[in-house]
Parts: C-alpha cells; sequence; structure tokens
C-alpha cells in the first residue's frame, strides 16, 4: 500500500511523494510538519483489497488454531481445575481436554499445531469470523456506514438461529434473547438487562470496524460504537475500542520501522484511549512491563494469572463474582493474554498466534483477533509467504449462521471487494475525502493527532 501526504497551504497545493516500498510492498508514510494545515493520506484501493483478503485469511488461520486450544488451560480456582498452563515445548504435542470435558480433546486436531484448509477445502465460520461477516453484510446491503440498534436487532434476527447449537454464548446469547424479546441494542449490553456484559463478546465481532475506517481510529470508533455496545459495556466496551484503534492505524503506521516496533507504536496509541485507573489501563502496562523485562513469555503469562486471578489486582475482581470457569470467557483476562502474545509475538503471525494457542483461557479468541491484524498488515501473499503454503480462498457462513446469498459459500476476494465498496462510502460520507476511481484510491484528510 502506498500512501502520500499532501500539504495544502490556502489555495496553493504543493505534493510530496515518495514510493519508496517496504518489505511488504507499503511506502513510508511521513507527516506534514506545518500545524494547522490539512493533512491527506492517499491509499490504493488495489493494495488495499489485497490486505482485506489477508485479514479474512489470516483471523481463519488464527481462528481454527485457537479452537484447538479453547478451554484446556484456565487456572486452579473453584470447581474447574485444568493444572499447569501449557509452554512453547507443548507445542506439537497432544491435545489435553477443554473444561467441557474428556473426550473433547482432538476434536479439531490431535496435536497442538496450526490447522489450515488447502485450495480444495473450505473454511468454516465461527463466532470469531460470523458477526463480522453479518455487520460487513449489514453495512453493504444497507448502504451505510452507521448501523442502527433497529438494523443489528433485525440481521440477528434473520441470520442467527433461535436453537442451539447457534454458536453464541455468554453476552451474544443474552443480547440476542434481549433483542428477540423487542430490546435494541445499546440497551442489549445494560449490566441492568444482560448480566455477561463483560464476557469478552465485543472483542470478537467489532474488529473488522478499525479496517472499514482506515487511518481514521475516531470514525472507526463512531461505526462501532452501537455494535460494540450491542453486547458490551464498561471495561469489556473499552477493551474492543481499543483494538478496533489498533486495527484502523494499521492504514496509518510507519512502514519503514520494524514490524515489531509497529505493532507496538499502534499498541501504545491505542493505550492512549484507556482511562489510566482503569484495570484495563494496568494490565495493558503490567503485560508491557513484564515483557520489556525480557523475561519468558509463560513466566508474563503465570504472573497475569496469580496478578489478576488469584490476588485480584488493578480493580479486576472477577474471581470474587464466583462465576463458571472463573469467568474464563471475561474479557479482562482475555485481554491480558491478548497482549502476551501480541508482544510476545513481535509482528510474526506465525509465532504470535502459536504464543496465543498455548497462552490459555479462550484462546481462539486473542489468536483471531491478532491473526486478522497481521493477515491484513501483510496482505494475502504476506500470508502465505509466513506458513510456506497456499490456502483456500472459500468461506462457508452457513456453518454457524443462515439465510446469506449463496447457500452461505462466499469467496475471499468477494468479501474483501464488499468492503472496500463499504469504504467508499465511509471515505466520501464520514471522512469527507475523496474516492479516485480513475488512479483507484482514496484521498483521506487526516489529523495529526492519531488518537483522540
Amino acid at each position: 500500500m502506498r500512501y502520500y501526504f499532501v500539504l495544502i497551504i490556502i489555495l496553493t497545493v504543493i505534493s510530496s511523494c515518495e514510493n519508496r516500498k517496504s518489505e511488504n510492498h507499503r511506502a513510508q508514510t511521513s507527516e506534514a510538519s506545518n500545524e494547522g494545515d490539512q493533512q491527506y493520506i492517499v491509499i490504493s484501493r488495489a493494495e488495499y483489497q489485497n490486505q482485506l483478503y489477508g485479514f479474512w485469511l489470516g483471523e481463519c488461520i488464527a481462528n481454527w488454531t485457537g479452537l484447538v486450544t479453547e478451554m484446556d488451560k484456565i487456572g486452579n480456582i473453584g470447581d474447574i481445575k485444568t493444572g499447569t498452563f501449557y509452554t512453547r515445548n507443548d507445542w506439537g504435542k497432544p491435545d489435553q481436554p477443554s473444561i467441557w470435558g474428556v473426550g473433547s480433546a482432538g476434536k479439531i486436531s490431535p496435536t497442538i499445531d496450526f490447522v489450515f484448509r488447502s485450495p480444495a477445502e473450505v473454511w468454516g465460520a465461527d463466532d470469531d469470523t460470523d458477526i463480522e461477516y453479518l455487520y460487513q453484510h449489514l453495512l453493504y446491503t444497507n448502504q451505510t456506514s452507521i448501523l442502527t440498534g433497529e438494523q443489528i436487532r433485525d440481521g440477528w434476527l434473520k441470520h442467527i438461529k433461535a436453537e442451539e447449537e447457534n454458536f453464541l454464548w455468554v453476552s451474544n446469547q443474552k443480547a440476542f434473547d434481549l433483542m428477540r424479546e423487542g430490546i435494541l441494542p445499546p440497551e442489549t449490553s445494560n449490566p441492568g438487562k444482560n448480566e455477561h456484559y463483560d464476557m469478552i463478546d465485543a472483542q470478537l465481532t467489532t474488529e473488522i470496524f478499525g479496517v472499514f475506517s482506515p487511518a481514521r481510529p475516531e470514525i472507526a470508533l463512531k461505526m462501532a460504537y452501537l455494535p460494540i455496545r450491542t453486547t458490551a459495556s464498561k471495561e469489556a466496551a473499552n477493551i474492543a475500542e481499543f483494538y478496533v484503534i489498533m486495527h484502523s492505524l494499521a492504514s496509518r503506521v510507519d512502514t519503514t520501522l520494524s514490524i515489531d516496533q509497529q505493532v507496538l507504536w499502534m499498541a501504545d496509541q491505542a493505550r492512549k484511549s484507556l482511562q489510566d485507573s482503569s484495570y484495563v489501563a494496568h494490565m495493558f502496562d503490567y503485560v508491557k512491563e513484564k515483557y520489556e523485562s525480557g523475561i519468558p513469555w509463560e513466566q508474563t503469562r503465570d504472573s497475569v494469572y496469580f496478578r489478576y486471578q488469584v490476588n485480584q489486582e488493578d480493580g479486576y475482581h472477577i474471581t470474587s463474582r464466583n462465576l463458571y470457569c472463573n469467568g474464563c470467557f471475561a474479557a479482562g483476562i482475555n485481554f491480558a493474554a491478548s497482549l502476551v502474545s501480541l508482544f510476545y509475538g513481535k509482528g510474526d503471525i506465525v509465532e504470535t498466534i502459536k504464543i496465543g494457542a498455548l497462552a490459555g483461557w479462550d484462546s481462539d479468541n486473542p489468536t483471531a483477533t491478532w491473526g486478522g491484524l497481521l493477515g491484513f498488515m501483510i496482505g494475502k501473499e504476506g500470508v502465505e509467504t509466513a506458513f510456506g503454503r497456499r490456502f483456500s480462498n472459500q468461506f462457508n457462513i452457513h456453518r454457524t449462521r443462515k439465510n446469506f446469498p449463496d447457500n452461505g459459500m462466499d469467496s475471499f476476494e468477494n468479501m474483501a471487494e464488499k468492503g472496500l465498496k463499504i469504504i467508499d462510502r465511509v471515505v466520501g460520507e464520514e471522512m469527507k475525502g475523496t474516492v479516485d476511481l480513475k488512479n483507484n484510491s482514496w484521498i483521506i484528510p487526516v489529523e495529526a493527532a492519531v488518537v483522540h
């Protein structure tokens, strides 16, 4: 992807463009320096389409790999005890049973390893991809950039099965039940109506709004506001916003930096959105401090477990609520676990997914989040190069959802093309930018401050 900043002073337009390729074929981003002057960024639609493909492909690889170890290791508090956590030495070894009982081990893969789909196979939807797919469909078919509560409710009721197995859990299931009773978002995440409001779900359903708003996180947050609050409230909503911001900033990062430096910059920028007194901010600062100390990721993960689930520090009091599996679905503990894989993965999609799958708790969620983000950053070819193979481009949304065109069969190419059309509308209507179809690019006005 090529970015160019254009400095406009009064009526005179002075363009300064660079076309220096980075290893992942994106150009260096340089800021205009004159305060008060409007800045612009030019983004290639063709290259962005490739990145959207990479988003879906990376997310599917990471989602299915994380499912192998989902809920295998959650600690030893309460009625459910799962023994010592996995370490890097467990990669490639037999998968152990999840908390749902003996017999579930090895259901997806007999060993803890990557799960792939060859070009002759089909990726199946899961709860880390299907609601994002649903929101893309709703934005596209309703020809809007901002979904209303009615549009979200109608979409959920049309495309989600009312009976089990409907692939909804905790806050998602409760929000769905409330919609069936006539309650609209954001009331579906109201803690007084939805007791599961802080159970992770918004993290895995809304990151895509970040890629729908390239380089403009404040507009991404505007687009994601109601979808996030369909299922999440309070700190859980802030966590979901953190991920949305990072996905948006992936279009504005300085690509002359190494990939690990890019990821750290994006994370530090997103950290600015967190209230310093919140347990979410404390978790970020704690995990980053441990990472920078140089200790192994396993030691940091164990430290997270003792600090937040055993000792309940920094205002994180899930354990005292005596929840099923000690709140193993909770947004907080999974946010902390996701940061372990993010920092220690250092922008390497292969290593990040491996650490995320071994880190514990609801391991398919952080893996899917970072697999999608890093897949977006390096694009389709980058993902294929990282794993040294080609993958299926076919996606079956009807594995988990219903009532989509073509009996639920889709392709990453088509999904990426629809994403471009949505962004065309966002650039024109929300960003007041320009869709330059002649040059197949977007001209997006940006401000010097990245996160507000």
